[in-house]
């Protein structure tokens, strides 16, 4: 029996072993095609963490600080331009009403009051504006005075059918082709371009005829007229070369007889004290004397001649 027990229990473990065998081999095949599963394991591709981590991206901290930039405190701290205060405490003048309380009430009170060091620190307060009002006052003053002196000397030609005529007392120049008018090149300003470029030229009449239209006998001289001058016009006429004065003589834009002008200047210099001669119409030694005086008391270039300035001077038109 013990023998047949023996046998069944060999039996029966042979059989469980071979039991257990099967589903051991029939999982091994299983096993084998799980493998390639093994491979196609999607923790790489499940492995996104670092690229969807977009931390980096997502943290917009150093844009959003933006603090430093919107901190506009010092420019809208505007307490510098703000501090007017201490210009703005007129504390020592708006603190008159304070001595109210102790204000003297007899004449020697005021009297000493008025001597105590309390009152003037008042006074310069008057004396800065004292400056203000003198410049404005003096330009309008000297404005007027040139506005009365150019209305009161207007003067309206009084010899208009004026002729000189040869005065035997003043003698005529002579003809000089290196004559200059003295001092001519140190008077400033272009009107007085004429006497510094004036050279005396002599020329038939034939030539000055071709070259000028205005030739007109004057004073016993012929002159031609250019650009509001007449001057002498050398070798014209033998018979008739009375100059009294070699050089330019200044009418205006109008070719007007300048002895008509010449009269008119002596008649005002002569009112004015300056001309002492008569009244010929001629450029004399007289006359270029008197104009002399009168340019030198006006500020003007001593040309002793008639120019322009100081025909504007006189008021000759």
């Amino acid at each position: 029996m013990t023998k047949f027990i023996t046998l069944s229990i060999g039996f029966s473990l042979a059989f469980a072993a071979v039991a257990q065998a099967k589903p051991a081999e029939q999982e091994n095949p299983k096993n084998k095609k799980s493998q390639p599963v093994q491979k196609q394991q999607v923790a790489p591709k499940q492995q996104v963490a670092p690229n969807r981590q977009v931390a980096p991206k997502q943290q917009v901290a150093p844009k959003q600080q933006v603090a430093p930039n919107r901190q506009v405190a010092p420019k809208q701290q505007v307490a510098p331009k703000q501090q007017l205060t201490p210009k703005r405490q007129i504390a020592p003048q708006q603190q008159r009403p304070m001595p109210r309380e102790s204000m003297p009430t007899t004449k020697k009170a005021w009297k000493d009051a008025s001597s105590t060091s309390e009152v003037r620190p008042n006074r310069p307060v008057v004396e800065p504006n004292r400056p203000e009002v003198q410049p404005n006052t003096r330009p309008v003053v000297e404005a007027n005075k040139r506005r009365v002196d150019k209305t009161v000397r207007t003067f309206k030609p009084r010899h208009r059918n004026f002729r000189a005529k040869v005065n035997p007392s003043i003698t005529s120049a002579r003809f000089n082709q290196n004559f200059r008018i003295r001092n001519a090149q140190n008077w400033k300003g272009h009107h007085y371009n004429a006497f510094r470029t004036y050279r005396p030229q002599w020329h038939d009449r034939d030539w000055w005829r071709s070259r000028h239209n205005h030739i007109v006998l004057i004073g016993g001289g012929w002159y031609y007229w250019n650009s509001g001058y007449w001057y002498p016009a050398w070798g014209y006429d033998d018979s008739a070369a009375y100059y009294p004065y070699d050089g330019p003589i200044y009418v205006g834009s109008s070719p007007r007889p300048f002895d008509q002008v010449v009269a008119d200047v002596q008649s005002i210099l002569q009112e004015q004290g300056y001309y002492r001669g008569e009244v010929d119409g001629l450029v004399g030694p007289l006359t270029q004397e008197a104009l002399a005086a009168y340019q030198s008391a006006q500020g003007l270039e001593a040309t002793a001649a008639i120019d322009q300035p100081t025909l504007e001077s006189l008021g000759v038109s």
